[in-house]
Order: C-alpha cells, then sequence, then structure tokens
C-alpha cells in the first residue's frame, strides 16, 4: 500500500517533466573552447582529442584510394556517382573507390593530360567509332585508345609495346601489322584500330564480359584464364584482389577516363587556348618502289615545316624509303592536289628522290715534303684501291635457313667465319638456327661472280738506282691470272729489268696473306664466362685455348686476357717449316734465269684440337674437299705437328 502511495504522488510529477523537456532541449549548450597549443604553428604538437570522424582513426593500412575517397566531400560522391550509373553504354561503370580516385586525378591534379586528349578526341574518334560499327563492338570501347596511348600513334612503351592500341609484336604477328626496317604498321591509324577490333571481338568470344575484355587485354589472355582456373571465379571485381597492381588500376582507369570525357565541360576542361586537330580530306600516291622522300615532297606542296608529312603518316620509321622496297602508299593532304598536278608523275618522282650526295669518307692526302718522294708502299696501295674503286667490294645477300643447317653450315657455304654471320645477324650463341629464317651474309663480288679480283688503280713500281747516278724506270709485266678466283685481292709484285752491269735479281719472298681480323686476337674474360663458352663463341677448340694460353685446367678469371690466334713461336715455326718444305720440293719444269722462281705454296702446322674444318674456315676460298686434294688425304683425320699444304 505504502509503494502504490508513493507512486500516485510521484505521476504528477514525472508528467510535468515530460512535457517540458522537449522545450529545453531547443536550446543547446555551446562546447567549452580546445585548449590552444603554446606554439602554434609547431608541427610537432599533436592534438590528443581526435574526432570520431577524424583520418587518423582510420586503420594503418589504408591505400591511396580509400584515402582519397574519404578526403571526397560526399556532394561530389554523389554527382559523380549518379552521372557515372546513367551512361548508356554496354561497357563496364562500376563505382567505388578505386574509380573516384582516377576521376579526381584527370578532372584535377592531371587537367593537362585530359586537355591534351581533348584536343585529339575529333581527329581518331570518328575513325575509331567507324570500325567499331563494322565489327559490331560497343562504341565506347574508343576510349580503350586513350587509356593505351593518349591519342598518340607513335607511343611506343617501356617493354616495346607501339602504337594507338599499344601492341606487342608477338600480337602485332598473329594480326597480319607488318614491321620492318622502313615500316611498323603498329602506327598507321587505320590498319591499327582494325586490328584492335578483331582483337578484342576474339576476347571477347572467349571471356564474354567487357570488364574481363579489358583486363586480359592489359595482361594478356592467357593469365586471366590462369587466374579464373585457379581461384573458380569468372567476375573482374572477383579476381581483382589477385591481379597485378597494373591490371588492378586498368578498368577503373577507363571507366574514370570515360567520365572526364564525357563530363569535360561540366569540370571546365575545355579552353579556348586548346588546338583542337579534326581529321582532313586525304589523298593518296603509290610509290611503286621508287626511292622518295617526304621532305621533298612537303617542299613541293609548299609546307615549311619539312616533317609535316612523315607526321601525316607515322608508320615511317624514316623520313625517306630506298629504291626497290615494295608498293607503298603515301598519304598527303587532298587540298595540295593542284599544287602537284602542276608537273607530271616523272617529274615528280625525279625531285622526291633521295639526295645521293651522303656523308662519305675523304680519300687519303699523303704529306708531300720538299725534296723527299714518299716510297710507295703496299698499304697506300690497298688504300688507293680502296678509295679510288668505284665498284662496291660486297655483296649483301639473303640466306633462308633450311631444314637441319647450322650457322657453321651457312658459314661454311659462304667461306666466311661463324663469328662473322653472328655478328651480322645478331645471333646468340647457339649453333642451331630456325627453319626459314633469314640470315644477311656480305659476300665479295670476286667470290660471287666469278670477276678477277680488283686491281690497284696505281701500279707500283720500284725503281733502281745504277751505280752512274742514272735511274732507269722498268716497264710492268703482265701478272697471270690467279687460278682461284676466290682468293683475296691480289696486287702486282713489283718487277726489276736486268742491265748490262748488273745481276740477276731475286724476287723477294711473298709475304704471307693478312690475318684475318674480323675476329679479334685477344680477349678479356667477364663474369660469367668459361673456357667452353669462350671457344665456342669465337669459333675454336678448348685444346686451341688451352694450347695457345698455356692453361693447365679449365678454369678462367674474370678478367683474364686470353689469345685468340697462335703466338708468335707457332707462326715462326709455321715460317721455317713453309721454308723447309719449299726447298725440299724438286722442281716440276727447269726455270730459266730470265723468268722468276715461282712462289712456295702456303703450309699450315697442325694445331692441338685442328680438324680440316678450323683449318678451311681460316683461309680465304679454301674448302675442305680442296684441302683433301691438296694434300692427298682420305679422311679428314689430322695430327698435331701434321704439316698441311692450304695454297699451292
Amino acid at each position: 500500500m505504502m509503494i502504490k502511495s508513493l507512486l500516485r504522488a510521484a505521476l504528477p510529477i514525472l508528467l510535468t517533466s515530460t512535457l517540458v523537456r522537449p522545450a529545453v532541449a531547443q536550446v543547446r549548450p555551446g562546447l567549452p573552447p580546445a585548449p590552444q597549443p603554446a606554439v602554434p604553428n609547431d608541427s610537432v604538437q599533436v592534438n590528443l582529442e581526435l574526432l570520431p570522424d577524424s583520418l587518423a582513426t582510420a586503420p594503418a593500412s589504408i591505400d591511396s584510394s580509400k584515402l582519397v575517397w574519404l578526403r571526397t566531400p560526399p556532394e561530389l560522391r554523389d554527382l559523380v556517382g549518379d552521372r557515372i550509373g546513367c551512361f548508356e553504354t554496354a561497357m563496364p561503370h562500376a563505382f567505388n573507390n578505386h574509380v573516384m580516385a582516377f576521376v579526381r586525378l584527370f578532372t584535377e591534379r592531371q587537367r593537362g593530360y585530359t586537355q591534351r586528349v581533348l584536343e585529339r578526341e575529333n581527329l581518331y574518334f570518328p575513325l575509331f567509332e567507324k570500325y567499331l560499327a563494322k565489327y559490331n563492338l560497343p562504341a565506347d570501347l574508343k576510349y580503350l585508345a586513350v587509356v593505351e596511348s593518349a591519342l598518340i600513334p607513335t607511343a611506343k612503351s617501356r617493354v616495346g609495346a607501339t602504337g594507338l592500341w599499344q601492341f606487342m609484336g608477338p600480337t602485332a604477328n598473329d594480326l597480319r601489322l607488318r614491321r620492318d626496317d622502313w615500316v611498323d604498321e603498329r602506327m598507321n591509324p587505320e590498319k591499327a584500330t582494325e586490328a584492335a577490333c578483331k582483337h578484342l571481338r576474339y576476347l571477347y568470344g572467349v571471356f564474354h564480359d567487357w570488364e574481363m575484355v579489358l583486363a586480359a587485354y592489359n595482361w594478356g589472355a592467357g593469365n586471366m584464364q590462369r587466374v579464373v582456373r585457379r581461384t573458380g571465379k569468372k567476375t573482374y571485381w572477383e579476381v581483382h584482389p589477385n591481379l597485378p597492381a597494373e591490371t588492378r588500376n586498368y578498368v577503373p582507369t577507363f571507366t574514370a577516363i570515360m567520365y572526364a570525357m564525357k563530363y569535360a565541360k561540366e569540370h571546365q576542361l575545355h579552353s579556348p587556348t586548346l588546338r583542337y586537330q579534326y581529321a582532313e580530306a586525304m589523298d593518296t600516291l603509290n610509290l611503286g618502289g621508287r626511292p622518295f622522300d617526304l621532305t621533298r615532297l612537303a617542299r613541293a606542296c609548299g609546307y615549311t615545316d619539312s616533317m609535316a608529312l612523315a607526321r601525316l603518316n607515322p608508320e615511317l620509321r624514316k623520313p625517306w624509303l630506298p629504291a626497290g622496297y615494295r608498293p607503298y602508299v603515301v598519304q598527303f593532304p587532298a587540298a595540295t592536289r593542284p599544287t602537284l598536278a602542276a608537273v607530271d608523275r616523272e617529274t615528280l618522282f625525279d625531285y622526291c628522290r633521295p639526295l645521293a650526295e651522303l656523308p662519305a669518307m675523304l680519300p687519303l692526302r699523303s704529306v708531300v715534303l720538299n725534296g723527299v718522294e714518299p716510297f710507295p708502299t703496299r698499304d697506300k696501295a690497298v688504300a688507293a684501291t680502296t678509295f679510288t674503286s668505284a665498284q662496291p667490294r660486297y655483296r649483301r645477300l639473303r640466306h633462308t635457313v633450311k631444314r637441319g643447317e647450322t650457322v657453321a653450315s651457312v658459314a661454311e657455304q659462304y667461306t666466311v667465319s661463324t663469328a662473322q654471320v653472328r655478328r651480322w645477324n645478331e645471333l646468340g650463341r647457339s649453333n642451331s638456327l630456325a627453319s626459314r629464317k633469314q640470315l644477311v651474309v656480305f659476300v665479295p663480288l670476286a667470290a660471287q661472280d666469278g670477276a678477277p679480283a680488283p686491281v690497284a688503280s696505281t701500279t707500283v713500281a720500284v725503281a733502281r738506282t745504277k751505280p752512274s747516278g742514272t735511274i732507269r724506270q722498268p716497264k710492268p709485266t703482265p701478272e697471270p691470272e690467279a687460278e682461284d678466283t676466290t682468293a683475296e685481292p691480289a696486287f702486282k709484285q713489283p718487277t726489276v729489268h736486268k742491265t748490262a752491269s748488273s745481276r740477276p735479281v731475286r724476287r723477294p719472298a711473298p709475304e704471307a696473306p693478312a690475318a684475318d681480323d674480323s675476329v679479334p686476337s685477344t680477349y678479356v674474360v667477364r663474369s660469367g664466362d668459361f673456357l667452353e663458352k669462350v671457344a665456342r663463341t669465337h669459333g675454336l677448340t678448348i685444346a686451341q685455348l688451352k694450347a695457345w694460353n698455356n692453361l693447365k685446367g679449365e678454369t678462367v678469371q674474370p678478367g683474364q686476357k686470353l689469345n685468340l690466334k697462335a703466338m708468335n713461336e707457332a707462326t715462326a715455326e709455321l715460317a721455317s717449316a713453309t721454308r723447309e718444305v719449299a726447298a725440299q720440293r724438286p722442281a716440276a719444269h727447269p726455270v730459266s734465269k730470265s723468268k722468276s722462281t715461282l712462289p712456295p705454296p702456303q703450309m699450315h702446322l697442325v694445331q692441338p684440337g685442328d680438324t680440316l674444318y678450323n683449318i678451311s674456315r681460316r683461309y680465304q676460298g679454301l674448302t675442305v674437299e680442296k684441302l683433301r686434294e691438296l694434300n692427298n688425304l682420305e679422311s679428314d683425320e689430322v695430327k698435331p705437328g701434321q704439316k698441311l699444304i692450304v695454297r699451292s
């Protein structure tokens, strides 16, 4: 009873307080002012009383996209999200913190990049839309070229991807885009765009999801298929955490670029100072294999910039094309057609021919001293032949590798060394070659055409002085033709005529053939080298390297210098052996005193590790069959110390 009476007395008081409280709640008491630090500009002072929504209360592992998302005002997030959600396109347009980070990048921090893209938008987007409609693809795929190359046809990435659509070499080969020393069709807007449409259509047939197609375009279809098999998930945002950083940002970048270019006016990205580019009517000129210089054509069209037409033909690697190149079509503005119509076609091609006066080496000029006449030497004769000869000394050939051919067999076929074949074609250390591979070989004209070897333009003659002091100029005698036309060019030896008071003069012994300077004589061991690798690279054997460098084992140290040719002792031994064999060989026919004696045959002293093939490769024009014939050999076996005739 006592409790009930107390409740009845307190009930009116509770009702009164309930009715009065809303009126009191209309006025909110102010917060006490926060204590100010002693030094307001001191960055070391930290306010420990943080508000609940402060960024410092977020986890330490927050990434940049979440940071931008949290710093973005909610009104801007809602506005961008509504605009992206209203896109009427078949392309992906998911909105999240990753997309928002790139939207702020392209509309705020990198406004200059977006404006440069807007300048080229009207030039390339109509071309993209034409081919996308032809292959029945979404029109908004045109923004993919912006992500790849910023609409620059000559763009090239650090890994070698080139063009508007950034094709790698193997992908370009699969899509039939031609690449050579003069033209790279990955930089051709028309052909590259059509190839990109074919590639995107193929990727969509594999994944059936445009977000996965974009990721596969960046990372590769094979890599995306492996991720799908490993994770068992088939949508992009499900496999997003399992992708590399570049591919994770690829799809958000595409959505942000599409938004930035669609709403460029709302973000004040357009400006009167921008230089917008527009497509113009183009005309074509078929070269038909003629040599052509685009800078000359630009001058004929009246352009002050000589590279104006080169920018309209971005697939050309050089501003000119050589004679005999495949039929190529040059593009130029149709507005300049009346200017070119003033002359006929042949006159235009003659005017646009590349300049023939290319930089060339100056001929040797000997210093003439007063009262001194320079003695004509063999080096000067060689130099005179080199610079006065109008005919080229070598011919460039293309060799198609057949099945089973190696670097050694190709070198033996053209009588060159394996080191030369590797250097001309930038080959590796392997001796094997892929079938149907194209190799470049330089062959002397004398060896290729069977023409006589070139002779110096000036005949070198040595005049002998009589006791009376008078000088008699000798008459040059005709030189017999060499039997082996593939040998090195032979020069006329100086001849001496007999006089009544002079004795018969012996002809000096012929000089030894010059060593092959295409292979260095020494090699400095680098880190990672071993003896077998050095021998294989320079076409030698391990036994030769060990004999020429006095090596007991096969261990070499970085910085060690190795001889790649025989030492002077072996050379002297070979010369003495040559003289000994020449002295013992009986003369086939008696030689009269009036005629000069024939030179002795050239010999080779077999070194440890030598074979008939290695020996034949060191002498110009010598083959294994000829080596067997000269030495009456029945097999290919030779022994160290054996003397072989290499030239008769």
